[in-house]
């Protein structure tokens, strides 16, 4: 037995030498292309550092871009067919990146026998799968929250104790009760903004398409929740209209509104006004009352993708593999140092993630935040979700003003969307 367990221990030792071995065999220069340098720029510095002490070989280029422009550059370079000039790395927002892997068959590297993926929150796999291939590493998460002012709560009498599981109805009537005792405003918002939609129908399990990537909008009991949803909040006088984002932020930090449902990315913006730590908190977010629902969801996110015809795509592979698979203290410090909430599972179970956070009045939100990412349904963003934004939101002002029926907007959106479809 004494032999066997030797041989077996020989067998590990050996194992991993080679692993390490073949790592500090790979050579040459790896060139990222992302956006954000207090973000995903910063981020990958962090990586970069890391995978240079496993790999000195390794020389790390962080192409710093907008979003816009590392689209349309990558857009300009895959459609010429063109196969130099790209970097081996590229972030995708997650919304996006099946329009890039079905538009562009055979650009991204295939990552299915290179990460295990059961590692990862489940949500982030299926808008980077195609014909059962994975295509991309899962990056940040945009799990969304109900953040809420303790202190305003607490002056209206509000239990938060039964509010784990409530549904976007009761959140709108306990709005109508906090704005009558309080005078203030529940919420604050853009009313012609898709982020809630959003949240609402992954929160439902559901998008505005279908499986086999059709509009899924007319006949959507999700959405048409969801709309009815909007114009709720929006007659009920319980959310402060905004426009833009600084307007937005100023609202919740000037004190003007008691709660902000959104992706975890904010609580940056939200400790920004430091006069008010101790007293936030944050909940599940309030579900849709359609069957399936849960009170979890998720709003943006990116994930990394390595170009097939890249100069190093081994390489590459191996420093997203070694980093962001393997590396849980990295998780930790983006997180104490960026507010960046990975979506590699085992690094949830790190020090950063059980910590209470005293502007939080010592919630340890990203055990919260963490049990949330494992209850997001999984859905296909599809090809098109920022066109079907843009056409539900269309049909907006019709609805609010009653000049349509529900019913009536969803047609008119649906026809809209087609039409913008048939135009690529």
């Amino acid at each position: 037995m004494k032999r066997v367990f030797v041989i077996f221990m020989l067998s590990v030792l050996l194992f991993g030498l080679v692993a390490v071995a073949s790592a500090a065999e790979l050579s040459g220069k790896i060139t990222i292309w992302c956006w954000d340098p207090n973000f995903n720029v910063a981020i990958m510095e962090e990586a970069a550092a890391r995978y240079n002490k496993i790999n000195p070989d390794a020389e790390i280029e962080i192409v710093s871009m907008a979003k816009a422009d590392v689209e349309q550059k990558l857009n300009t370079i895959l459609a010429s067919g063109v196969k130099k000039d790209l970097p081996e790395i590229v972030l995708i927002e997650d919304y996006n990146a099946k329009k890039y892997l079905e538009s562009y068959p055979g650009a991204f590297a295939d990552l299915t026998d290179h990460f295990d993926y059961s590692e990862f929150a489940s949500y982030k796999l299926d808008f980077m799968t195609v014909n059962d291939r994975v295509y991309g590493v899962p990056f940040d998460s945009g799990v969304a929250g109900w953040f809420y002012r303790r202190d305003y709560f607490e002056e209206a009498g509000i239990d938060t104790s039964e509010l784990s599981s409530i549904t976007m109805d009761e959140y709108i009537e306990l709005g109508k009760v906090f704005k009558e005792k309080t005078g203030k405003y529940m919420q604050a918002g853009d009313p012609y903004d898709g982020g809630l939609m959003r949240i609402l129908l992954q929160s439902a399990g559901t998008w505005y398409f279908d499986e086999k990537g059709e509009p899924n909008i007319v006949d959507n009991p999700a959405l048409k929740e969801a709309v009815r949803i909007y114009k709720e909040i929006n007659d009920s006088g319980i959310s402060k209209e905004t426009s833009g984002w600084n307007e937005w932020v100023a609202a919740f930090n000037g004190g003007d509104v008691a709660s902000v449902i959104t992706g975890v990315w904010i609580v940056g913006s939200i400790k920004a006004e430091e006069s008010q730590s101790g007293k936030w908190g944050v909940l599940p977010i309030p579900r849709p009352d359609v069957p399936g629902s849960v009170n979890a969801s998720n709003l943006g996110g990116s994930s990394w993708y390595v170009l097939e015809n890249s100069e190093n795509r081994d390489l590459a592979i191996d420093f997203l593999n070694q980093i962001y698979a393997k590396d849980v203290d990295f998780y930790q410090k983006i997180l104490i140092d960026r507010g960046a909430v990975g979506t590699w599972l085992p690094a949830q179970k790190g020090e950063a993630y059980s910590a209470g956070d005293p502007f939080f009045g010592d919630q340890k939100i990203y055990v919260d935040f963490a049990k949330w990412i494992e209850m997001i349904p999984s859905v296909d963003y599809g090809l098109y979700t920022y066109e079907a934004d843009a056409a539900i939101m269309g049909v907006m002002p019709d609805v609010y003003s009653g000049k349509l029926s529900i019913e009536e907007a969803l047609k008119q959106a649906e026809d809209q969307l087609r039409n913008v479809i048939g135009a690529y």
